[in-house]
C-alpha cells in the first residue's frame, strides 16, 4: 500500500515477530556480489487480499472472533455507515450557529 514496493503482489513467506517485520515472495534486493535477499517490511504498509482458511484452527480462530467467512463489505454498508456521521457535523454546526446568535444578542 505505501513504500517503495506499492503495488507488488505476493504470499507472506516468513513473519519476524521480533521485529515486526514480513517478508512477502517476490519482494528481493540485489547484492553487490550478486546473490538476491528477500526485503522485510513492515505489516502496517500490507494489506491482505486473500485469507488462506484451508487450516482448521485458523477457521475456528476467526469464529471465536466472530469473523464469518462469507461476510464481506459491500458499498452500501460502507455508504450507511458514512451517513450518520454528515448528521452528527451538520448537527453540530446548527448548534454552534444557535449558540453563537443567542450569545452576540
Amino acid at each position: 500500500m505505501r513504500g517503495d514496493r506499492r503495488g507488488l503482489e505476493g504470499k507472506i513467506t516468513r513473519v519476524d515477530r521480533k521485529n515486526y517485520k514480513i517478508l512477502v515472495e517476490g519482494v528481493t534486493r540485489e547484492k553487490v556480489d550478486g546473490t538476491t535477499i528477500p526485503v522485510p517490511i513492515h505489516p502496517s504498509k500490507v494489506m491482505i487480499v486473500n485469507l488462506n482458511l484451508d487450516d482448521k484452527w485458523r477457521r475456528e480462530v476467526l469464529k471465536r472472533k466472530g469473523i464469518s467467512e462469507k461476510e464481506k463489505i459491500t458499498e452500501e454498508k460502507i455508504v450507511e455507515e458514512t451517513k450518520p456521521q454528515k448528521q452528527r457535523k451538520k448537527k453540530r454546526q446548527q448548534k454552534v450557529e444557535k449558540s453563537g446568535k443567542t450569545g452576540g444578542a
